[in-house]
């Protein structure tokens, strides 16, 4: 990919996880991506953090998941197409409800976990939750791994797909995210967060696990809410953008 004179960017995190800093990571960000209640969160820290998005002009996404609290929603299930779009439609349905009751809309949907992995590899997967979203709203939005099998099934259903890149996971040379099984695959060190930032959003490249040049597209950049340090990495991050004169912004329907 040619450099890119990319002068903005969507900064979103995954929220309603339970860690307890949501509060302090909104104003920080554009987007939100909001557990439903199978992989984590219930209908209070569904509103709680629906009110702090719509306070701080914060886009409110689902982030619909396989039913798997024990897991996290880091565990693939074996579930048919079929079931993966009830899945997803039911936790859209849920957060939806939630939103409109606190005088909100969602603006887009974003898988998690092993779903999230699994529709960027997988035809079926991915085109059964690009099918549910375009039957509950196609003006929602779909965010997926840059390049993904789920972006490419978001536009075949006439879907936003929003190509979203990661601060602090590391690549393979295929495009993939790096498996958290692996060695490596979390990167820990701000300073290199920062620098794999830059490459992404700067030049459209990201360096894999291998040092391979990897062509990415950054529509959104995420930053995952769970890390014990979220508050601080986000604030790097943010600070990150702005010194290099990237405005964020969230993406415009």
């Amino acid at each position: 990919m040619a450099r890119s004179d990319v002068a903005r960017i969507d900064f979103n995190c995954d929220l309603g996880e339970g860690c307890g800093c949501d509060a302090d990571i909104v104003p920080l960000i554009s987007s939100a991506s909001i557990a439903c209640g199978l992989h984590a969160g219930d209908a209070g820290t569904m509103r709680a953090t629906v009110e702090l998005c719509l306070r701080h002009g914060v886009a409110i996404g689902a982030h619909p998941s396989f039913d798997d609290r024990e897991g996290f929603g880091r565990r693939e299930l074996a579930t048919t197409a079929e079931e993966v779009r009830a899945l997803v439609t039911r936790q859209i349905e849920t957060l939806a409800a939630v939103a409109a009751a606190c005088g909100g809309r969602l603006s887009h949907v974003k898988p998690h976990g092993a779903l999230y992995n699994r529709a960027a590899r997988d035809v079926a997967t991915a085109d059964a939750i690009a099918d549910a979203v375009a039957r509950f709203d196609a003006s929602l939005q779909i965010y997926g791994l840059a390049g993904s099998r789920l972006t490419e099934s978001a536009e075949r259903h006439g879907l936003r797909a929003v190509h979203e890149v990661f601060a602090e996971r590391r690549y393979r040379d295929d495009g993939t995210l790096t498996a958290r099984s692996e060695p490596g695959a979390v990167i820990d060190s701000l300073d290199d967060a920062l620098e794999q930032v830059r490459g992404m959003v700067r030049e459209g490249i990201v360096r894999s696990a291998g040092g391979e040049p990897v062509a990415v597209r950054a529509d959104t950049l995420c930053l995952h809410g769970d890390r014990p340090d979220a508050v601080a990495f986000a604030r790097a991050l943010r600070g990150c953008l702005e010194t290099e004169g990237i405005a964020i912004r969230r993406v415009a329907p």
